[in-house]
């Protein structure tokens, strides 16, 4: 009984000693990783309705930017170089004068995915829907420019490529853009005591197509959290006006 007596008398000098202070203040610690910034001026539902409507504003913008004609192909920061495990290749046949079909090759490429990426609006949408307040409050908490986009990446990339890979690979076949590969890399491989390459160029493509849409997603929600004329609703310029970066 003593030995209870004097566990629970320390306890209690513990919890109620200015001593503790030194430790922090565990509670509060915990609270303020899954509790929004002490604004004041939006609820947690608020937040979440904002960060939804935020990916979903960046996800149609970025996807109309790079679904048109050259969207990816003349925009040097997505545009869909040949293949990088293939640059021998690329090399070797520029300087046999083949030039010209290398660069037919990233044409195609880049407009295939010009061609796809509007299938990818869809999935991006489900996987916002999904989103929880506490992925919201997390994402209001961290003060990177891109948290929303680079929590949709994480959330949607695999499930990305399963689904866009089959429009991506219509959209090559569609261009010639397999029938161009199959003759470039029959052409590389036949000249003599070269090391032969394989690429499954679908899986390339879609890869980098998707890395874009995210890079252009990232880019509208940047312009988003940095400027306040992007903000063309209310629910925005409440919680977005009210995050201190």
């Amino acid at each position: 009984m003593t030995k209870h007596y004097l566990l629970f008398a320390t306890f209690y000098f513990l919890l109620s000693s200015n001593s503790f202070a030194q430790f922090g203040n565990f509670k509060d610690i915990f609270e303020k990783a899954t509790t929004l910034p002490e604004t004041g001026n939006f609820t947690e539902n608020e937040a979440g309705q904002a960060i939804k409507e935020a990916l979903t504003k960046g996800i149609t913008t970025g996807v109309e930017k790079v679904s048109i004609v050259d969207g990816f192909l003349k925009n040097d920061l997505i545009k869909i170089p040949f293949p990088e495990n293939a640059k021998k290749v690329e090399s070797t046949l520029r300087n046999l004068g083949l030039g010209f079909q290398i660069d037919k090759m990233v044409e195609t490429m880049n407009h295939a995915a010009e061609d796809a990426a509007k299938q990818a609006t869809p999935i991006f949408i489900a996987a916002i829907k999904q989103m929880t307040v506490t992925d919201a409050i997390g994402i209001i908490n961290n003060k990177k420019q891109d948290a929303a986009t680079v929590y949709l990446q994480n959330a949607t990339t695999e499930q990305l490529v399963s689904a866009f890979k089959p429009h991506i690979k219509s959209a090559l076949d569609k261009l010639n853009a397999t029938k161009y590969w199959s003759d470039i890399m029959s052409q590389y491989n036949k000249i003599p005591f070269v090391q032969k390459v394989e690429t499954d160029l679908p899986d390339f493509v879609t890869r980098k197509a998707i890395k874009g849409l995210f890079y252009m997603i990232s880019e509208e929600e940047k312009k988003l959290r940095q400027n306040a004329n992007s903000r063309t609703s209310d629910i925005l310029k409440k919680v977005f006006g009210n995050i201190k970066i």
